[in-house]
């Protein structure tokens, strides 16, 4: 029995399970829009900035290393072009700067060896020596363990008679004064040279930049590699810790690594879920970072001698501990209970909502199907425009369409009518395609006996126009030269044949 013309079953479309869809912008997660709220302002007219530390003590002013001076600048002046203090009793170009614990005291090294007010130093000759300031200027202990330039170093914030060096031998090694021998307690190779280390607010772990990655440490189990974060292009040049928050709540004082690099990029590691949080780019190579303790202030030193300050206001609430859920921006747990905005036909806004909306456990999405490309033949053909496809292709000069819309011509029993159809100035370019292509075999099938036709058919006018007479004539001259190589190939074929047979018989 036949089946029905009208099925009873519904129309069917093509659906995909569970596909999400991409959003129109990617939106910036709650952390990323706490780092972009610092709003940057330049100081410029420095030479390169190897070294930027901020003073623990409130407000916070913070120092500036470029080339043999040392200059201290406050976050809070404005316009902040005018250091408040300028140092320049250097011999050489200054490397490193430190603020004492009280913010009463800084301590700076230059390139020559010559340090002030310095309690631990370190430096080119791969020695670690131990100062007491007061008793003079001879050190109170050498410690020997690096093979190579001494670059940076960082105090335990939970002991003060521990810290960390890092040399280009690759190596970082965690000191303690208390013990007699010149011997490391702890030792990890970074696999580069190190550039620069720092501790972790807990002390128990260290981070360290070198090469393109920032590693961690875990120094209570000896140092064992945590993670390493290769988030830079180019070379790592120094590391500050930064806190995300000023309040009392835990969730306020999260803990980020901060990292510059020689590729010009800021990075933000949280290295409690070992992701980077945030990126940003600056137009330059990047030379040292530092981040205030009240979180209001962040500085970044670049190579060619501007200093990037960003600053951030504190809200009131945050001042007085009074925190409201809306200024939680920061907050890494999403808000509850939120109001979606309801957007008015008047809002442009209204005509992409939902577009952005993930799609739920058992939703569909409907693919439509993909518009096809047609060319310009291909839709002269569809319209039935055979003559103006034929011409469209010969125009063209790709023997392949031709070919093509000739075999469907045929098919469509039109070929003729279309070569008959032709004026004079088509003709010619039909007759440049036979010359070129008729004897080539892949296509001389066809070409052969449609030439023929060509030359029955409009032979009057031919005959009457002296540039389709010349044509004619190439094409002939083409078809003999064709001849020619067939029947050569044909005699190498009848003496080579015997050649073959009697080889093939030994």
């Amino acid at each position: 029995m036949a089946e029905p013309l009208h099925s009873s079953q519904p129309k069917t479309f093509p659906v995909k399970p569970k596909l999400k869809p991409k959003p129109r912008t990617q939106n910036q997660t709650p952390e990323s829009k706490y780092w972009s709220s610092f709003k940057n302002t330049q100081i410029q007219n420095l030479i390169s900035v190897p070294s930027l530390t901020f003073s623990p003590s409130s407000p916070h002013p913070f120092a500036a290393a470029h080339s043999a001076t040392v200059s201290i600048y406050k976050p809070q002046n404005d316009p902040l072009d005018s250091p408040t203090t300028t140092i320049t009793s250097f011999k050489d170009v200054v490397s490193s700067l430190s603020f004492r614990s009280d913010g009463r005291l800084l301590a700076a090294g230059d390139l020559s060896g010559l340090v002030q007010l310095r309690v631990i130093s370190a430096g080119d000759d791969a020695l670690v020596k131990v100062w007491d300031v007061a008793a003079g200027d001879s050190p109170v202990m050498e410690l020997r363990g690096h093979r190579d330039y001494v670059r940076c170093g960082d105090s335990s914030p939970v002991n003060a008679d521990t810290f960390i060096t890092g040399s280009y031998d690759h190596t970082v090694k965690l000191w303690d004064v208390r013990v007699g021998d010149s011997k490391p307690a702890i030792e990890v190779n970074h696999g580069n040279p190190v550039e620069d280390v720092v501790f972790l607010p807990a002390g128990g772990m260290v981070a360290t930049a070198g090469g393109n990655s920032v590693k961690f440490w875990d120094l209570i189990s000896g140092g064992k590699l945590v993670c390493s974060m290769e988030g830079h292009n180019k070379t790592v040049t120094s590391l500050c810790v930064g806190r995300i928050g000023s309040g009392s709540d835990e969730e306020l004082n999260q803990f980020r690594v901060l990292s510059v690099g020689l590729d010009g990029y800021m990075k933000v590691f949280d290295y409690s879920s070992m992701k980077v949080t945030h990126s940003m780019r600056f137009p330059a190579p990047l030379l040292s970072v530092a981040y205030s303790p009240d979180c209001k202030t962040r500085v970044i030193g670049t190579s060619n001698g501007i200093i990037y300050v960003g600053k951030r206001k504190i809200k009131e609430e945050e001042i007085e501990g009074r925190v409201s859920e809306k200024s939680l921006f920061w907050r890494i747990r999403p808000l509850e209970h939120t109001e979606k905005k309801v957007f008015r036909p008047s809002h442009f806004r209204y005509f992409q909502r939902g577009q952005g909306e993930k799609p739920s456990e058992g939703d569909y999405l409907i693919m439509r199907p993909k518009k096809e490309k047609l060319r310009e033949h291909d839709k002269l053909l569809k319209n039935f425009r055979h003559g103006e496809a034929l011409v469209s292709v010969l125009e063209g000069k790709n023997p392949g369409n031709v070919l093509a819309v000739m075999e469907e011509l045929v098919s469509r029993k039109k070929l003729m009518v279309c070569v008959s159809n032709l004026d004079a100035e088509k003709l010619k370019l039909l007759l440049v395609f036979l010359r070129k292509y008729c004897t080539v075999p892949r296509y001389s099938g066809l070409l052969m006996g449609l030439a023929r036709k060509v030359l029955e058919m409009r032979v009057d006018e031919i005959r009457g126009s002296e540039a389709l007479r010349a044509h004619i004539r190439n094409l002939k001259r083409s078809i003999e030269e064709e001849i020619k190589i067939q029947q050569s190939l044909q005699e190498i074929q009848g003496i080579i044949s015997p050649l073959l047979k009697i080889a093939g018989r030994r």
